[in-house]
């Protein structure tokens, strides 16, 4: 009788430190995500995947699993874990999360057909999520890079009339006061000097560089150094990877 009462309270026992040490590796996934740590943060998920029985936890553990691959350019991968989370039938707002994310990883993969149609998916479903501002911004970023120009400023002037407080509400503004073409940015700066050291590298190796000006809402100037002035994605495409070949961190913007 006795073993039988041990045995009982230790299988107890083993449950309930495995769901202790489920739950206490969240806070640890979060960390390792805001640390950028996206190897840590894709760990310790799969663990929770694989021990925990708890749903709720292993939802939102597939999520931080999805969202470090999509980090660490895993976007299939991250893609599949996201549609899980879509699948699970938590919340509204946790499907939300995963289809903004989902859209990000075409976003990022340069499938911005596909991003567009996720985005306009998850508005029309949840018309008055919590995400709202951002889903404007998402469905904007994908317009501007499938050049359908009037369709994304009527997204980014949604955002500063809905969301003038929103962090999206600055970088829609500049959008906004942007030149409908597309440039390849080379670099970012506080230092106005810097700016202009690059800028002359880059006029000596033949490149039309220039630098735009934007101010956040915190009072910061910014210096950011761009290439070329193109109407087509696919010329921009090809300019980032010959600035790509030369050692420079390029951005397609917008």
């Amino acid at each position: 009788m006795k073993n039988r009462y041990f045995f009982v309270l230790l299988a107890m026992t083993l449950v309930l430190t495995t769901a202790f040490q489920a739950w206490a590796a969240m806070p640890d996934i979060e960390a390792a995500v805001m640390n950028k740590d996206y190897a840590k943060a894709r760990e310790l998920a799969s663990h929770i995947l694989k021990d925990s029985n708890n749903p709720l936890e292993r939802t939102e553990a597939q999520y931080y699993y999805g969202l470090a691959q999509l980090r660490l350019g895993q976007y299939a991968d991250a893609r599949g874990a996201f549609q899980i989370v879509m699948d699970s039938h938590m919340s509204q707002d946790t499907y939300d999360k995963a289809a903004l994310s989902l859209t990000e990883g075409f976003y990022m993969e340069g499938l911005y057909a596909d991003a567009l149609n996720t985005a306009n998916q998850l508005y029309k479903k949840s018309p008055h999520s919590s995400f709202l501002s951002s889903i404007y911004f998402k469905i904007a970023g994908a317009d501007l890079k499938l050049m359908r120009w009037e369709d994304a400023h009527k997204f980014l002037n949604k955002i500063l009339n809905e969301f003038p407080g929103s962090p999206e509400a600055s970088i829609a503004k500049q959008l906004l006061e942007e030149k409908q073409y597309f440039a390849v940015q080379v670099g970012s700066f506080l230092d106005k000097g810097r700016a202009l050291t690059l800028i002359d590298d880059l006029k000596g190796s033949g490149q039309y560089a220039y630098v735009i000006e934007t101010n956040t809402p915190d009072g910061q100037t910014f210096y950011r150094v761009r290439v070329g002035q193109m109407s087509s994605l696919n010329d921009a495409e090809e300019l980032k990877k010959r600035l790509d070949k030369l050692g420079y961190p390029t951005l397609i913007y917008p």
